[in-house]
């Protein structure tokens, strides 16, 4: 009896193993599912400065820093034309200087889509009418917005300074104003993958700490020097602070006051666990 009761245990014990293992290799992950849901690329392209436009997995088209008139390196057809981007899906501003914030109050009027800085750059944009009240979002740093269906952008420091000169048409003379703290962008597209567009800073050490907690697969730093980290400075940070596994060094190039190179940043960059991949305006990468 005792003998029968334990053969039957153990076929049970055998049985469900079975189901288990079975129920297992048919299961997967929330990652894998995410993965698997959002299989398509990242392309990016660089418009000059620290200009960028991402298509996302999905195929949304975000447009950060987009100096285009005014910007020497920018692509001939989109200079020409500014609709030859896209329809803009997101548009993202670091802070108020003219080679960042650029042409995007007219890129948000022509797209009708909401441009997002920070709260104290948005705010003068529509006070002074450069945007109207609807198409500016104002946040501030570890804010985090989710503008479309599985993005989600996330703001972060950037040491730097920030301000908007506005040609005022009652006077027909430029004027200076405030536009708050500059900031840099955490963004996670539909499929996890993160890209961390640091707009421009110096050196700090939270940068680290910005790392940790987001983990971006992405950089992209500025190494021009003069108002930003030069390519030593860069590299100090991506070696010592920012492991991420691949950088794109941006803002050089465009200005004769930041004369860093990518050479420099590239020698400066040997014993990085990180790849560097460089980039020429115009051109597009995919990811």
């Amino acid at each position: 009896m005792k003998l029968n009761l334990l053969k039957k245990a153990l076929a049970q014990t055998v049985l469900m193993t079975g189901l288990v293992m079975l129920g297992l290799s048919g299961c997967s992950t929330p990652a894998q599912e995410k993965s698997v849901a959002s299989g398509g690329k990242t392309e990016l392209l660089w418009l000059g400065q620290a200009g960028f436009r991402i298509k996302s997995p999905e195929g949304k088209t975000i447009v950060i820093d987009p100096w285009l008139s005014g910007g020497p390196k920018t692509p001939a057809a989109i200079k020409a034309d500014f609709s030859a981007l896209g329809k803009i899906d997101l548009l993202l501003v670091t802070h108020g200087h003219v080679d960042h914030l650029g042409d995007a109050p007219a890129l948000a009027k022509l797209n009708n889509t909401v441009l997002y800085g920070p709260a104290d750059m948005v705010t003068p944009l529509i006070t002074l009418g450069l945007i109207p009240a609807n198409l500016g979002h104002r946040f501030n740093k570890t804010g985090n917005v989710k503008p479309l269906p599985g993005i989600k952008v996330t703001a972060v420091a950037a040491e730097h300074s920030s301000l908007i000169v506005f040609n005022n048409p009652a006077t027909g003379k430029p004027e200076s104003h405030p536009a708050g703290e500059a900031m840099g962008y955490i963004v996670e597209l539909e499929n996890g993958f993160k890209i961390w567009h640091m707009g421009d800073t110096g050196l700090f050490g939270d940068m680290k700490f910005i790392f940790d907690r987001y983990k971006p697969d992405l950089v992209l730093i500025p190494i021009g020097g003069n108002f930003t980290m030069d390519p030593e400075d860069a590299a100090y940070a991506m070696k010592n602070w920012i492991p991420a596994k691949q950088v794109i060094p941006m803002h050089y190039n465009s200005n004769p006051l930041t004369k860093g190179t990518l050479a420099e940043f590239e020698a400066a960059m040997k014993g990085s666990t990180s790849k560097v991949v460089p980039m020429t305006e115009g051109q597009t990468l995919t990811f």
